[in-house]
């Protein structure tokens, strides 16, 4: 492959987005591909490092991008020598720091987090909340204090990070609206706005806000308007793909590409779980998986970085 960029890490912008290939799942990584319950076997573990090799294999056959640079988001446990052979390949490496299938958010190792990310020294921390503003106020405080306890502690370290914001519907708000579609178009762009708003309230200002897509052109703005209300932090978003299907996220990249403040995208599973998944069962090998792999993952940025055309079709 082509080097993917070797100069200084910047914050990324329109003309320059960040497409990161995201596999820091733990959690569901191994209970749907490895059938993990409970604690994971040694062998489980070995199964489950070799396949994130391998999806850092396949995205090693990318060229770089005539814009943008490329990114990899993976995590310590499963990825730990990803990591390291990401940054030296000149890809955007990026680390969670929560802990994977928690319900509410708490951070991986504790209290002993930071020595975790400068011994990596990713060039973006990541962390992940599922937050509504319905939860309880006890859960909506809770996670508030541990957003801002990170917050200040990069602030001071001098580091960047990304927030995965997710907003699950309640069972209340899922039946008003009918259906998962219907609450993803219509409610969740507002109770996300609204969400984004006391957290900047409370003084969380991340470098980028990584957020689920959004249907319409009119939802997205909605957003980002909160983003960029605070008048703090960098007001940046990328979209994740939540394991949404080609044609589906294709739809969001369209929505977001144009619009000012987005920056790029961090997708995972839409690109590797299929093609990982028939690996291990025995109906691909290693080569065609890679080759499925990297092109998932080539299409979608591709689809970016047109998408100021495609979105003048889309419509809203």
């Amino acid at each position: 492959m082509d080097t993917v960029g070797t100069a200084p890490v910047g914050p990324p912008s329109a003309a320059q987005p960040l497409f990161i290939l995201a596999m820091d799942h733990r959690d569901s990584f191994g209970r749907t591909l490895f059938g993990v319950t409970g604690t994971p076997t040694s062998e489980q573990l070995a199964g489950m490092r070799r396949a994130k090799s391998l999806i850092f294999a396949a995205a090693q056959r990318l060229a770089a991008p005539a814009a943008g640079r490329l990114g990899i988001l993976v995590d310590e446990q499963l990825g730990d020598d990803v990591a390291r052979q990401a940054k030296a390949a000149g890809f955007v490496l990026a680390m969670p720091v929560e802990q994977s299938g928690a319900d509410r958010l708490t951070f991986e190792y504790g209290d002993d987090f930071p020595a975790h990310v400068q011994a990596f020294d990713p060039d973006w921390i990541k962390v992940l909340v599922r937050f509504n503003p319905a939860d309880s106020a006890e859960l909506r405080d809770a996670q508030t204090r541990a957003l801002r306890r990170l917050h200040d502690w990069v602030t001071e370290t001098g580091r960047r990070w990304l927030l995965e914001l997710l907003v699950p519907p309640t069972r209340e708000q899922l039946a008003a609206s009918e259906d998962q579609a219907l609450y993803d178009e219509y409610l969740r762009p507002e109770l996300t706005a609204e969400v984004i708003g006391s957290l900047t309230a409370a003084g969380i200002h991340p470098g980028i806000w990584k957020l689920e897509g959004y249907e319409t052109r009119n939802g997205a703005l909605r957003v980002l308007g909160a983003v960029q209300a605070s008048g703090a932090g960098s007001g940046l978003c990328i979209v994740l793909g939540r394991n949404a299907p080609r044609r589906q996220v294709d739809h969001w990249l369209h929505i977001a590409a144009p619009l000012p403040g987005y920056v790029g995208f961090a997708i995972g599973r839409s690109i590797w779980d299929e093609p990982l998944a028939d690996y291990l069962a025995g109906r691909a090998d290693r080569d065609s998986a890679e080759a499925q792999i990297a092109g998932r993952y080539a299409h979608f940025v591709r689809q970016y970085l047109k998408g100021d055309a495609a979105a003048d079709n889309a419509g809203d």
